[in-house]
């Protein structure tokens, strides 16, 4: 694979990312994966900056993640990243977390689009993001792409509320992607926060939430340990994320 088109980045997971059992947060985890991804784009010329010129930037669809363990306080642990291709408006990149000794720990497959920052709707990429797209690696070496519809939610068995704050906006001025998943995950119930093994997660986003939006985190229990989810805005009953989560 090209060097150029492959990241490699290293961290040491802090004491502000881990929870009780002093291993690494879930949504601590994919913000390091982001990190990295944010870093090549800057290096590759075409990160949110650089784009803002033509009144562009990159927004997340769709993530799809494989936890096999989360790494603890204190370890180190390197994520390799690379845009694995696109189609039509949709782009793709590939995650992979390793631990000291190489072992994956956890990979992850996302979808983005480029949004219109000025009518905030989709845009279609232009002739020098094209001519870099063409350089991704063949399918064989990437990793699967997200696919598939998630079921859709037909009651809520927990709900959590939350109001979007100023500090919760990112640079495209809407609520950072991180929040999402956060919010999802605090309205489990106690026991499975507390005791349950994360080992997948597939999120899927519908919408924006803007400053001040009220949001509600619903979550359906389902069989074989998997968890349903959903943000919606109660104001307009607009549906903003869903995502299904797999559990031990």
């Amino acid at each position: 694979m090209n060097s150029n088109w492959h990241e490699e980045a290293y961290y040491t997971i802090r004491t502000y990312e881990i929870d009780s059992k002093k291993q690494a947060t879930l949504p601590a985890l994919v913000k390091l994966m982001h990190e990295s991804a944010m870093q090549h784009v800057i290096k590759l010329g075409v990160s949110v900056w650089d784009l803002e010129p033509h009144h562009i930037s990159w927004v997340l669809m769709r993530q799809q993640l494989s936890v096999h363990r989360l790494p603890r306080l204190g370890e180190q642990i390197k994520i390799e990243t690379y845009p694995s291709g696109y189609e039509r408006l949709f782009t793709y990149r590939d995650y992979k977390v390793y631990d000291a000794a190489g072992e994956l720990i956890a990979h992850s497959s996302s979808t983005w689009v480029l949004m219109d920052t000025v009518q905030r709707s989709l845009a279609r990429f232009p002739g020098f993001i094209l001519e870099m797209l063409q350089l991704a690696p063949a399918p064989e070496l990437c990793l699967p792409r997200p696919a598939g519809q998630l079921p859709k939610m037909e009651k809520t068995d927990h709900s959590l509320d939350f109001v979007v704050r100023w500090h919760d906006l990112d640079y495209n001025d809407h609520l950072n992607n991180m929040y999402y998943l956060q919010w999802m995950l605090e309205a489990l119930p106690d026991e499975l926060l507390n005791h349950g093994r994360l080992r997948a997660f597939d999120i899927q986003y519908r919408a924006e939430a803007q400053w001040k939006d009220q949001v509600r985190a619903e979550v359906q229990h389902l069989p074989n340990g998997r968890m349903l989810h959903r943000l919606v805005r109660p104001d307009d009953g607009k549906e903003l994320a869903l995502a299904l989560s797999e559990w031990e």
